[in-house]
């Protein structure tokens, strides 16, 4: 049944609701939206590439990365935190497992992740997490999904013009022409057009995309030549896992800035939605999440997270069902145990590529913005704002040389953001109202 959002203060109207069936084809369809948007080959290819990984682990991790996101994206939806959330590797570790790697560290790498996941699926299965949820106020919540905008922003920009400047591809004709029509497409589409135009209108600009970058000679077929017809990720690709101190300490705090996204991701979600984020379903979303890290590590990927830029293209396209993101979720699988089918996805341009999440981050900027409405008119509650946001986008330009899990720390702006308000928000408002209630008492 379809339903309209009866919260007048929320622009998002919902045309297809969180648990409306469709069509197998529209599902299919809506599904490989999903997947195309999700950008979940793209982070384990980067990093293999930047370790400098052979062809046989550059190929393990890919597809490990796949098999855990489609497995977890499934699980998620038709049982744990049942939004329309996809899984997929968290580019928050993208630094820390390059840096592991290029240090011989993979098998470290994998024993941080071991260790922190188990730990946070203990804490969810507890509900000491879920508890977490009074912390995240409109103050809190709103601050990171903007920053979560702002965060993929820079990447999304990178693609969008082909690089950095100094680069041959950087802001050339032929890159700008496919991210920019693409992103027109997108805008056009998801702003101007109507039923399906409206709801496809991500994977119709991919493929127009795809083909004037076939047709201006941009796409490269070397990739799926390179992959197998079928593989199995294999077990413990980096010998034995080992538990360094250093190792688990900067991969545990690298998780907490996953958790804090993902957590504005679930708040974002149901702000769209008109969906209570219960503490039952934020227990079962990090259980989730945590076992499917669990599993990656042990088959040589990485952590997984709720995607954020998934959460934007539901704004846009109106699409909330979560059945499609069941389908993803199996041709996530598809693709994992198929490597020269995923390796397709790869034949995109990074400028379409671009193109695409330009109007997805922008559009989680806007979510994060309209939860900070909603904040109350109080001096405290803009400061606060004001510090997060100021600090976030600032200090890690001035951090970048520091080593170890400081540098981890005071580097990721997600990070800085999102223990900024939360240490101020329990310093200049939560802790003094608790203790004027217990004088008043």
């Amino acid at each position: 049944m379809k339903e309209e959002s009866k919260d007048t203060t929320n622009h998002y109207k919902e045309k297809i609701a969180l648990d409306e069936k469709l069509s197998s084809s529209k599902t299919f369809l809506y599904g490989l939206q999903h997947v195309c948007v999700s950008n979940v080959w793209l982070d384990p290819i980067f990093v293999a590439a930047m370790i400098g990984l052979p062809l046989s682990q550059s190929a393990n991790i890919v597809s490990a990365i796949f098999i855990v996101a489609g497995l977890v994206t499934l699980i998620q939806a038709t049982k744990l935190v049942k939004l329309p959330i996809v899984q997929g590797p968290s580019a928050a570790f993208d630094s820390v497992m390059i840096a592991a790697g290029k240090a011989n560290g993979l098998a470290a790498a994998s024993g941080g992740i071991f260790l922190s996941a188990i730990i946070v699926f203990v804490l969810s299965i507890t509900g000491i997490i879920g508890r977490l949820k009074s912390l995240f106020t409109p103050v809190i919540s709103g601050t990171v999904i903007f920053l979560v905008g702002i965060s993929l922003s820079e990447f999304t920009l990178s693609e969008f013009l082909g690089g950095a400047p100094g680069d041959e591809s950087f802001a050339s004709p032929s890159t700008l022409t496919l991210s920019i029509t693409t992103s027109l497409i997108v805008l056009s589409l998801s702003l101007f057009g109507k039923g399906l135009w409206k709801s496809f209108s991500f994977l119709i600009a991919l493929v127009v995309g795809d083909i004037l970058a076939i047709m201006l000679g941009k796409a490269d077929f070397s990739l799926i030549e390179s992959k197998p017809w079928f593989g199995i990720p294999q077990f413990l690709p980096y010998g034995n896992l080992t538990f360094q101190w250093e190792a688990f300490l900067t991969f545990f705090v690298v998780y907490i800035v996953a958790i804090i996204e993902a957590m504005g991701v679930y708040q974002a979600s149901g702000e769209m939605l008109n969906t209570e984020i219960n503490k039952k379903r934020i227990r079962n979303g990090f259980a989730g999440e945590a076992a499917g890290s669990f599993l990656s590590s042990l088959i040589g990927g990485f952590p997984t997270t709720a995607y954020a830029q998934n959460v934007g293209l539901l704004r846009l396209t109106g699409v909330a069902s979560r059945y499609p993101v069941m389908v993803a979720g199996g041709i996530f699988l598809l693709f994992g145990f198929f490597p020269k089918i995923g390796a397709l996805l790869a034949l995109t341009p990074a400028p379409i590529v671009g193109g695409i999440f330009l109007p997805a981050a922008a559009t989680l900027v806007s979510t994060g913005i309209s939860i900070l409405t909603k904040v109350e008119n109080t001096d405290k509650n803009y400061l606060i704002i004001g510090l997060a946001v100021l600090l976030a986008l600032s200090l890690p330009h001035y951090c970048g040389n520091i080593d170890g899990i400081l540098g981890t720390m005071l580097s990721n702006s997600l990070l800085i953001g999102a223990f900024t308000t939360i240490f101020l928000q329990l310093i200049l408002i939560t802790i003094p109202n608790k203790l004027k209630r217990g004088r008043l008492e």
